[in-house]
């Protein structure tokens, strides 16, 4: 049974996802607050983390943060109370896999996390023992693995599987709505900006010159595209 952590200092919203999700297959832990969440995070083998930005003492961003610092890499479902893109864009910057804008329906949460789940799952199923190189960039699906310069990159789960899409579709020029359908396997209604903070953290860690990218090309217009040399 896959296990999850939901946390929110709101005890009425913390028992609606618990019952929701747990009715749906899933061992459901909880916390109330960012250190305890922070404590069971680091301790039990988590499949996924539904994270409220508005917590007491450490906030969501600060437990976020943390954990992507500890190369703790279980995705990440960030709830944030106001339609404000900073906490959006914010969240997604210090490693978050996905958000969703308060008020939901347990519903909506309980479909989000399965679209994460089922992506992740999908790209482990899929993943062979070929290496992909390209230039001095190494990716090891089976091993959920990347490799630049010889040194292992740190990558949440939903950078990685971007990288190896991207890979997968080597020199095709690829939408972001692909990219949204293709990685993320669900529909944001034309909110693609997760797309583009997704690809600013890929091109900071394999890109020497993040203006003058070499592998991950923007094409003007139309989307984005994998480049480089075997």
């Amino acid at each position: 049974m896959k296990k999850l952590l939901v946390v929110d200092d709101e005890p009425s919203i913390l028992t609606l996802l618990k019952f929701n999700l747990e009715q749906s297959g899933f061992e459901v832990l909880t916390a109330e607050n960012g250190n305890d969440a922070l404590e069971i995070a680091v301790t039990e083998d988590l499949t996924l983390i539904v994270l409220d930005l508005m917590l007491p003492g450490m906030d969501g961003m600060d437990v976020c943060k943390t954990l992507r610092q500890e190369k703790i890499n279980t995705p990440i479902l960030m709830l944030t109370a106001k339609d404000d893109e900073f906490d959006k864009i914010l969240g997604l910057e210090l490693g978050a896999d996905d958000y969703m804008t308060k008020p939901f329906s347990p519903r909506e949460v309980v479909a989000r996390v399965k679209a994460i789940l089922r992506r992740t799952n999908l790209v482990q199923a899929e993943a062979k023992n070929e290496v992909i190189k390209i230039g001095e960039l190494e990716i090891h699906p089976d091993k959920y693995m990347v490799m630049f310069k010889g040194e292992q990159l740190v990558l949440t789960p939903k950078e990685f599987e971007l990288l190896l899409y991207l890979a997968n579709h080597r020199g095709k020029v690829l939408s972001r709505d692909q990219l949204l359908n293709g990685v993320w396997d669900f529909h944001y209604d034309g909110d693609t900006r997760i797309v583009d903070v997704h690809i600013s953290h890929l091109r900071e860690k394999i890109e020497a010159d993040t203006k003058q990218p070499v592998y991950i090309r923007t094409i003007r217009g139309f989307g984005y595209k994998m480049e480089g040399q075997d």
